[in-house]
């Protein structure tokens, strides 16, 4: 029985200081719109909003007095303190895609309008 009793109580010591651990699991947490360059290479100048938001997918905010800029934003914050951000803004004039400007690099086809 006193083995049984001190098998306990070593277990749950070693369970309690197992839980005092500064090696805690914490999760990363992304938000916003994740953009590879790949995505980015596929705009065009002179496209439609609607062929932007198909491409790139809704973007996380645009200006309620300027519906003509379009942000997208990307932030991963790391459980262990890495972390990581990118953000791409698309500029339209007369409902078609003008400028885009961010941490991406324009295509070398960029300035080629797509044939309608």
């Amino acid at each position: 029985m006193k083995a049984v009793i001190k098998t306990l109580v070593l277990v749950t010591g070693l369970i309690s200081l197992g839980a005092c651990s500064s090696w805690v699991y914490r999760i990363d947490i992304p938000q916003g719109n994740f953009l590879e360059q790949k995505d980015i290479d596929k705009l065009r100048v002179a496209m439609t909003k609607e062929q932007v938001k198909y491409v790139l997918g809704s973007p996380v905010a645009s200006n309620a007095f300027d519906n003509d800029t379009w942000h997208y934003f990307y932030a991963l914050k790391g459980g262990r303190g890495t972390n990581f951000e990118k953000q791409l803004i698309v500029e339209f004039k007369d409902d078609k895609l003008q400028d885009i400007k961010g941490d991406f690099n324009k295509s070398a086809d960029f300035n080629t309008p797509l044939d309608i």
